[in-house]
């Protein structure tokens, strides 16, 4: 009888931990979502400011673009 009540107490030990793994990813994609949301809103904050300048800048459109591919180029 000890090794019956060794393997279920090892089941129970195996459904805890079943259930403990399906709780932490339900917390890890809540995590992940409120990131990618928190991450939006600031990517959308950055263009709006980017924006903002490209409009008050006295600069073309043409040397605008020619500078951000100039950057671009620099990289690679």
């Amino acid at each position: 009888m000890a090794k019956m009540t060794g393997i279920q107490s090892l089941e129970q030990r195996i459904e805890k931990a079943k259930m403990d793994v399906v709780r932490t990813k339900l917390k890890y994609d809540e995590a992940v979502a409120k990131l990618g949301d928190l991450m939006d809103k600031r990517d959308g904050i950055r263009r709006d400011e980017l924006v903002k300048i490209i409009m008050k800048s006295t600069k073309s459109y043409d040397e605008i673009i020619r500078f951000l591919n100039d950057e671009n180029t620099d990289d690679e």
